[in-house]
């Protein structure tokens, strides 16, 4: 409704109308929240078959100068330098294929990978 057409309403009919817009606009957010939520249960019944499958997660961490005598001079308690960065994140990858980037922390006396970003 224009600023015209509410200027020459009365006080009662303004309030009214913008309680109906008020209704409206609740009345379309609903309907995009249920929307929302039958899509997210359809997205679930299209994965809900392929839950169960294996797949292997791994976290890449590239030493590109690492050469065929570096692997066979590999020995128990071979440490392993590369030039990699600490706050620089590393590739996940899912099957060989990268979904996420991440970052090594401690998680009590284990290493874990915390993500930071999605590919």
């Amino acid at each position: 409704m224009s600023a015209a057409a509410q200027a020459t309403m009365s006080p009662a009919d303004a309030q009214k109308s913008r309680e109906a817009a008020a209704r409206a606009n609740e009345k379309e957010k609903k309907e995009k929240e249920d929307a929302d939520q039958i899509s997210s249960q359809q997205e679930e019944a299209r994965w809900r078959p392929v839950l169960g499958l294996p797949c292997q997660l791994t976290v890449d961490l590239p030493l590109p100068s690492f050469t065929v005598a570096d692997f066979l001079g590999l020995r128990p308690g071979s440490v392993l330098g590369t030039n990699w960065r600490l706050a620089h994140d590393i590739p996940l990858r899912i099957n060989g294929t990268l979904i996420a980037w991440g970052e090594f922390e401690g998680a009590g006396s284990r290493m874990a990978v915390r993500l930071t970003e999605l590919a």
